[in-house]
């Protein structure tokens, strides 16, 4: 198995990847902990990445595509001959279903001779830190001086290798000197954005508030939300956007208050062979997630991780290399998107 020459090293709040003489390293920071404790966890072994991606210990749309790229970049480093990575690549492709971004990673290297993976999954890395940078650059021009901006769910370096999507344009937006504060769903029932984006936004010193989801409404029917700004899992060519649970309804909450509604994504979270959002498999996750220790034991569950926001709640697409508007995906902006 050839190697590329030169060290190659990637480290960003959630990734640390190192490769100079020898095997490959990876390492993930473990989501499920924080913001209690930051502990680093080896995952240099695809099977162990594909349980760290179900568990939820490695998370957010692209960095689940980058992490199992460069644990398949490891595990090529270690000598794994073209049987052993198609057959991890295969697996770690069905670890989680809704999130576009891992299949489309793999698939980039099971287009490829494995050979040449050690390279393309150190590419797939370095272009999400540029493409992070392009939805910051594009998202933080449309956010006005003193702009409470409301979120959900986790869209910063936790979720990407560079600055985020959403967090992103937010992180971008202050660093401008816009003085922003940042309304921050806690997002039930896993409370990403209670455990994870208040952690980052107290990190980078961004002013927030943490709310329960169900406060949203009442904040935009106080006129405290400017804007709302969301990742997305998964966007259909007609526009249609799958995100963490709860987006759906914060979009309706949204266009009812005339409050602008953006979905902030790189040009890979684009699936052009999806017509529209209801072909978006949507994820069922583990009952116990919603249970907790308040509900009996044996309450039957429903809990899917993710909902559908049709494309006509939606103000604007900011990608990396465009913000595109309502008339631009209604004349099919969307389906020419280069991934």
């Amino acid at each position: 198995m050839g190697t590329p020459r030169g060290n190659k090293s990637y480290i960003s709040l959630g990734l640390k990847y190192r490769r100079e003489t020898g095997a490959a390293e990876l390492r993930v920071l473990d989501q499920r902990l924080l913001p209690a404790e930051e502990r680093w966890l080896s995952a240099e072994d695809p099977a162990q990445m594909g349980h760290l991606i179900q568990e939820l210990a490695v998370r957010g749309a692209p960095m689940i595509g980058v992490c199992a790229a460069l644990s398949l970049a490891c595990e090529a480093s270690r000598g794994a001959n073209a049987e052993q990575l198609r057959a991890s690549a295969r697996m770690l492709r069905e670890a989680r279903p809704t999130a576009v971004n891992l299949a489309w990673a793999v698939d980039r290297l099971l287009a490829l001779p494995v050979e040449r993976w050690i390279e393309e999954a150190e590419r797939i890395a370095a272009e999400d830190i540029a493409l992070c940078e392009g939805m910051a650059r594009n998202g933080a021009a449309l956010v006005a001086q003193g702009e409470r901006v409301l979120t959900h769910c986790n869209t910063g370096g936790l979720a990407t290798v560079g600055v985020g999507t959403a967090l992103g344009v937010l992180r971008r937006a202050h660093e401008q000197g816009k003085a922003i504060s940042v309304w921050v769903d806690e997002t039930r029932p896993l409370l990403q954005g209670g455990r994870l984006t208040a952690w980052e936004l107290g990190r980078l010193g961004i002013p927030y508030r943490l709310v329960v989801d169900s406060a949203a409404g009442m904040l935009m029917a106080r006129g405290e939300v400017d804007r709302v700004l969301v990742g997305a899992d998964r966007i259909a060519c007609n526009g249609d956007a799958a995100n963490k649970i709860g987006t759906y309804s914060l979009a309706v909450l949204a266009r009812h208050h005339g409050v602008p509604f953006h979905i902030v994504a790189p040009r890979s979270t684009v699936d052009r062979a999806c017509p529209d959002g209801a072909a978006i498999p949507i994820e069922q996750r583990a009952p116990d997630e919603v249970r907790g220790p308040w509900a009996p034991p044996d309450a039957p569950v429903y809990n899917p991780a993710f909902d559908t926001t049709p494309a006509e709640l939606i103000t604007s697409w900011i990608l990396d290399d465009a913000v595109l508007s309502s008339q631009d995906v209604a004349e099919g902006a969307l389906r020419t998107i280069e991934p």
